[in-house]
C-alpha cells in the first residue's frame, strides 16, 4: 500500500498558551465539536478527520497520467496550546474497474483514492515528494493549509502571537509491504519551509504513521523556529537587554514543547531514534536552546550590573 500526505505547523496565533477547556472551544467552534484529547506525556487536542472528494491525477515523475478518484482525510491538531497542525493523507488502492463509480462508493472508503490507470507507487511516491507540476495533479498542500487556517483565523484567539514564527510545512510517503521487515526512512530539508520523508514500512495502521509524521513535524518545527529566532537576534547589533527581550518568549513558550516521539507508535521509535542518530534532532536542540539560556543568563547579568552601579 502508498499511503501520503503533508502535515503544516505553525505558532497558534495566541498570546498565551490555551487552556485545555479552552482549546476543545476553539477546535470545537472553528471545525467539529467530536473532539479528541490526550493529557500525557504531551497534551494535544484533535478535530475528526473531515473528508474531501478528488477526483484528479496522482503526482508523478516520469509524466504517466494515472487518475485518483476518492477521498482526502484532514484533521487539526492543537498541541499544549501553542501549536497548531494542518494534516491531510490519503492511501491508493489499484482498482481493475476504469469506470467512474457513484460517490456514495468512494465515501464507504474514508480517506482512500482508487487509482485509474496503470499504477507504479514509485513513481507517485517520488512525484508526491518533489510536488505537483500541473494544474490538475492532486497535491495535500491546499487541504493541509485550509485546515490550520481553520483555527489560525479563528475569534476564539486573539492573534497577538508572543513571537514571529515560521509555518513548516512536511510532505510525506509510506510504503507498507508484507516483505518489508524493518522500517526506514530518508528525511530532506528541500527547502526553508519545506521537509520530505520518505518511508518504506512493513504492513501496519496508518493512523501510527500519521502519528509520526506528526511528531516528527511537531520536533522539526520548534528546531526551525528557535534556530530562525537565535540567529535573527544575534545576526543584528542588539543590546543586551534587547537580546534577552527577543529571546525571552522562547523560553516562557516553546522550550518545555520537546518530547520527541510522545505519541508514537513502540514499533515506529527506530524511525526516530535513526533521525536522532543522523541528522540529531536532539544535539541541534540542546545546543541551541543552550544558547538561548546563555544569551539570557548573560544578558540578564548585565542590566543586574547597570542597575546596581552608582549614578554618577
Amino acid at each position: 500500500m502508498l499511503a501520503f500526505g503533508e502535515v503544516q505547523t505553525g505558532l497558534l496565533q495566541n498570546s498565551a498558551a490555551l487552556s485545555r477547556r479552552s482549546t476543545e472551544q476553539l477546535i470545537a467552534t472553528a471545525v467539529d465539536d467530536r473532539i479528541r484529547s490526550m493529557e500525557r506525556p504531551l497534551a494535544q487536542t484533535s478535530s475528526p478527520d473531515l473528508l474531501e472528494g478528488v477526483d484528479c491525477l496522482l503526482p508523478t515523475v516520469s509524466g504517466r497520467q494515472t487518475r485518483g478518484i476518492g477521498t482526502v482525510a484532514s484533521h487539526v491538531n492543537v498541541v499544549a496550546g501553542h501549536v497548531a497542525q494542518g494534516s491531510a493523507r490519503a492511501r491508493i488502492t489499484a482498482v481493475r474497474n476504469t469506470v467512474r463509480q457513484p460517490w456514495s462508493h468512494y465515501l464507504a472508503s474514508p480517506g482512500c483514492l482508487e487509482a485509474i490507470g496503470k499504477l507504479d507507487p514509485a513513481d507517485v511516491a517520488r512525484g508526491v515528494l518533489a510536488g505537483g507540476r500541473r494544474a490538475n495533479t492532486l497535491e495535500l498542500s491546499a487541504i493541509a493549509a485550509r485546515m490550520l487556517d481553520t483555527v489560525q483565523r479563528s475569534r476564539d484567539i486573539d492573534h497577538a502571537p508572543p513571537l514571529r514564527a515560521p509555518r513548516v510545512r512536511l510532505r510525506w510517503t509510506a510504503r507498507m509491504d508484507k516483505s518489508v521487515t524493518e522500517a526506514t526512512g530518508a528525511f530532506t530539508l528541500a527547502s526553508e519551509d519545506l521537509r520530505t520523508l520518505d518511508l518504506t514500512l512493513p504492513e501496519m495502521p496508518l493512523s501510527g504513521v500519521v502519528a509520526l509524521c506528526e511528531d516528527l513535524a511537531l520536533h522539526d518545527w520548534l528546531l526551525t523556529t528557535v534556530l530562525s529566532v537565535l540567529d535573527a537576534t544575534l545576526a543584528h547589533d542588539h543590546s543586551r537587554g534587547e537580546r534577552v527581550t527577543r529571546l525571552q518568549p522562547l523560553l516562557e513558550h516553546l522550550l518545555h514543547l520537546w518530547m520527541p516521539a510522545a505519541h508514537v507508535p513502540d514499533q515506529l521509535l527506530p524511525i526516530w531514534e535513526a533521525l536522532d542518530e543522523q541528522p540529531g534532532f536532539t544535539r541541534q536542540w540542546d545546543a541551541a536552546v543552550a544558547r538561548v539560556r546563555d544569551q539570557i543568563t548573560v544578558g540578564t547579568l548585565d542590566l543586574l550590573k547597570q542597575a546596581g552601579e552608582p549614578r554618577r
